[in-house]
Protein backbone atom coordinates (compact mmCIF):
# COMPACT_ATOMS: atom_id res chain seq x y z
CA UNK A 1 0.00 0.00 0.00
CA UNK A 2 1.12 3.30 -0.74
CA UNK A 3 1.96 5.43 2.37
CA UNK A 4 2.36 8.68 3.73
CA UNK A 5 4.08 10.06 6.99
CA UNK A 6 2.64 13.47 8.25
CA UNK A 7 5.52 15.14 10.98
CA UNK A 8 5.32 18.27 12.24
CA UNK A 9 3.87 20.90 14.72
CA UNK A 10 1.25 23.25 15.48
CA UNK A 11 3.43 26.06 16.00
CA UNK A 12 1.41 29.46 16.84
CA UNK A 13 -1.87 31.14 17.47
CA UNK A 14 -2.10 34.82 16.47
CA UNK A 15 -5.04 37.18 15.73
CA UNK A 16 -7.14 36.17 18.30
CA UNK A 17 -9.12 38.60 20.50
CA UNK A 18 -7.91 37.26 23.73
CA UNK A 19 -5.05 34.89 25.38
CA UNK A 20 -5.23 32.08 27.42
CA UNK A 21 -5.38 30.00 24.36
CA UNK A 22 -5.64 26.02 23.58
CA UNK A 23 -6.33 23.93 20.72
CA UNK A 24 -8.31 20.79 19.66
CA UNK A 25 -7.15 19.00 16.00
CA UNK A 26 -7.91 15.94 15.04
CA UNK A 27 -7.11 14.36 11.37
CA UNK A 28 -9.90 13.91 8.63
CA UNK A 29 -9.70 11.25 6.60
CA UNK A 30 -10.85 9.07 4.37
CA UNK A 31 -12.35 5.24 4.17
CA UNK A 32 -9.42 4.24 2.36
CA UNK A 33 -7.10 5.10 4.50
CA UNK A 34 -5.38 3.74 8.03
CA UNK A 35 -3.54 4.88 10.49
CA UNK A 36 -0.04 2.50 10.80
CA UNK A 37 1.22 4.57 13.77
CA UNK A 38 0.77 8.08 15.85
CA UNK A 39 -1.76 10.06 16.85
CA UNK A 40 -4.84 10.75 15.11
CA UNK A 41 -6.29 13.89 17.75
CA UNK A 42 -5.14 15.96 20.53
CA UNK A 43 -4.51 18.93 22.28
CA UNK A 44 -2.54 21.32 23.07
CA UNK A 45 -1.33 22.82 26.10
CA UNK A 46 -2.76 26.46 27.56
CA UNK A 47 -0.87 29.39 25.88
CA UNK A 48 -0.47 32.66 26.37
CA UNK A 49 1.93 35.30 25.64
CA UNK A 50 2.43 38.84 27.65
CA UNK A 51 4.28 40.72 25.17
CA UNK A 52 1.78 40.33 22.42
CA UNK A 53 -1.27 38.54 20.71
CA UNK A 54 1.03 35.71 19.26
CA UNK A 55 0.84 32.54 21.83
CA UNK A 56 3.24 29.81 21.11
CA UNK A 57 1.75 25.90 20.94
CA UNK A 58 5.03 24.62 18.94
CA UNK A 59 2.83 20.94 19.50
CA UNK A 60 4.34 17.91 17.81
CA UNK A 61 2.31 15.61 15.48
CA UNK A 62 3.73 12.48 14.20
CA UNK A 63 0.90 10.24 12.04
CA UNK A 64 1.75 7.67 9.39
CA UNK A 65 -0.77 6.63 6.97
CA UNK A 66 -1.28 3.74 4.26
CA UNK A 67 -3.48 4.48 1.62
CA UNK A 68 -4.94 2.58 -1.57
CA UNK A 69 -5.96 5.48 -3.34
CA UNK A 70 -5.68 9.25 -3.07
CA UNK A 71 -9.75 9.71 -2.38
CA UNK A 72 -10.24 11.30 1.18
CA UNK A 73 -6.85 13.01 1.05
CA UNK A 74 -5.90 13.47 4.95
CA UNK A 75 -7.12 17.58 6.75
CA UNK A 76 -6.56 18.36 9.87
CA UNK A 77 -9.37 19.49 11.90
CA UNK A 78 -8.69 21.99 14.48
CA UNK A 79 -10.98 23.99 17.08
CA UNK A 80 -8.92 26.78 19.29
CA UNK A 81 -10.57 27.94 22.46
CA UNK A 82 -9.83 30.24 25.51
CA UNK A 83 -9.84 29.22 28.55
CA UNK A 84 -10.83 32.37 30.90
CA UNK A 85 -10.35 33.05 34.71
CA UNK A 86 -13.05 30.79 35.46
CA UNK A 87 -11.82 28.06 33.83
CA UNK A 88 -14.56 27.75 31.31
CA UNK A 89 -13.65 26.90 27.55
CA UNK A 90 -15.32 29.48 25.46
CA UNK A 91 -15.07 28.50 21.28
CA UNK A 92 -12.70 30.99 19.49
CA UNK A 93 -12.98 29.54 16.34
CA UNK A 94 -12.93 26.19 13.96
CA UNK A 95 -10.88 25.13 10.69
CA UNK A 96 -9.15 23.29 8.79
CA UNK A 97 -5.88 22.34 6.66
CA UNK A 98 -6.21 19.84 3.65
CA UNK A 99 -2.52 18.06 4.23
CA UNK A 100 -0.40 18.70 0.73
CA UNK A 101 0.11 16.24 -2.17
CA UNK A 102 3.51 16.62 -2.60
CA UNK A 103 6.40 15.57 -0.21
CA UNK A 104 8.55 18.46 1.21
CA UNK A 105 8.33 20.76 4.17
CA UNK A 106 5.54 23.28 4.25
CA UNK A 107 4.43 26.49 7.07
CA UNK A 108 0.76 26.89 6.22
CA UNK A 109 -1.81 29.17 7.91
CA UNK A 110 -5.06 27.92 9.03
CA UNK A 111 -7.77 30.65 9.30
CA UNK A 112 -10.46 30.46 11.64
CA UNK A 113 -13.90 31.34 12.37
CA UNK A 114 -16.72 30.93 14.52
CA UNK A 115 -20.23 31.34 14.11
CA UNK A 116 -21.73 34.79 15.01
CA UNK A 117 -25.12 34.65 17.20
CA UNK A 118 -27.90 37.72 17.37
CA UNK A 119 -27.79 40.07 19.27
CA UNK A 120 -29.43 38.31 22.38
CA UNK A 121 -26.81 35.25 22.05
CA UNK A 122 -23.73 37.77 22.22
CA UNK A 123 -24.84 39.99 25.11
CA UNK A 124 -25.54 36.16 26.61
CA UNK A 125 -22.46 35.50 26.25
CA UNK A 126 -20.44 38.76 27.34
CA UNK A 127 -21.79 38.27 30.67
CA UNK A 128 -22.27 34.68 31.22
CA UNK A 129 -19.57 33.32 28.61
CA UNK A 130 -19.95 30.22 26.09
CA UNK A 131 -21.37 31.34 22.24
CA UNK A 132 -22.45 29.62 19.47
CA UNK A 133 -21.68 26.25 18.11
CA UNK A 134 -22.01 24.09 15.41
CA UNK A 135 -23.91 20.83 15.61
CA UNK A 136 -22.94 19.45 13.49
CA UNK A 137 -18.88 19.90 13.34
CA UNK A 138 -18.74 18.52 10.06
CA UNK A 139 -20.23 21.70 8.18
CA UNK A 140 -17.05 22.63 8.76
CA UNK A 141 -15.94 20.67 6.00
CA UNK A 142 -18.64 21.73 3.38
CA UNK A 143 -18.44 25.42 1.80
CA UNK A 144 -21.86 24.42 0.34
CA UNK A 145 -23.27 24.56 3.57
CA UNK A 146 -21.08 26.74 5.45
CA UNK A 147 -22.00 29.64 3.41
CA UNK A 148 -25.45 29.51 4.99
CA UNK A 149 -23.83 30.66 8.20
CA UNK A 150 -22.96 34.03 10.20
CA UNK A 151 -19.52 34.22 11.18
CA UNK A 152 -16.78 35.98 12.04
CA UNK A 153 -13.05 35.98 11.39
CA UNK A 154 -11.29 34.69 14.62
CA UNK A 155 -7.07 34.37 14.37
CA UNK A 156 -4.92 32.32 12.33
CA UNK A 157 -3.03 28.95 13.46
CA UNK A 158 0.42 28.10 12.12
CA UNK A 159 1.21 24.81 10.98
CA UNK A 160 4.89 23.32 9.91
CA UNK A 161 4.54 20.07 8.50
CA UNK A 162 6.63 17.85 6.79
CA UNK A 163 5.13 15.84 4.39
CA UNK A 164 7.31 12.11 3.51
CA UNK A 165 5.45 9.81 0.61
CA UNK A 166 6.38 6.25 0.19
CA UNK A 167 5.53 3.36 -2.50
CA UNK A 168 2.97 6.11 -4.58
CA UNK A 169 3.92 5.03 -7.67
CA UNK A 170 4.49 1.02 -7.17
CA UNK A 171 0.82 0.78 -6.49
CA UNK A 172 -0.32 2.89 -9.33
CA UNK A 173 -1.56 6.12 -7.20
CA UNK A 174 -0.22 9.32 -9.13
CA UNK A 175 -0.12 12.62 -7.62
CA UNK A 176 0.96 15.64 -8.00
Amino acid sequence: MAEIHIIGQILSGKGFPKQNLFCKWSFQYGNNWKVISGRKEGQTQVESSEFDDNCKWCFPIDIHFATRGIQGWPKIYIQVYHLDWLGRSQLFGYGFLTIPTSPGNYVLDCFTWRPFGSLRERFIQFFMGGGPQLKYPDLVFSASDRYKLNTETMGIVTFEINVILRNFQKFGVEYM
